[in-house]
């Protein structure tokens, strides 16, 4: 598929030059950036998704979190080693 960009000068000639060192062709350039970029993004979706769950709070609210974090203090408290 085609498809048209816009680029800055500095933007399109850096790229220019990193196509050429590496032996690319600019639209395998472009494909492998975003192709980056995209699977970048899905990551940080999963991650944001996964710290909602799996965060300090765990999807608690503050209050909950803390008193939880008082109990199992108390509780390590009472207990012997």
């Amino acid at each position: 598929m085609k498809t048209a960009i816009s680029l800055d000068d500095q933007t399109f000639h850096a790229a220019e030059a990193y196509a050429q060192r590496m032996g690319l062709s600019r639209s395998e350039l472009y494909a492998t950036a975003l192709r980056h970029f995209l699977k970048e993004q899905e990551d940080a979706a999963i991650t944001e998704q996964l710290n909602a769950v799996y965060g300090p709070l765990g999807g608690e609210d503050p209050e909950t979190a803390e008193f939880r974090k008082e109990a199992a203090r108390r509780a390590f408290e009472r207990s012997e080693w």
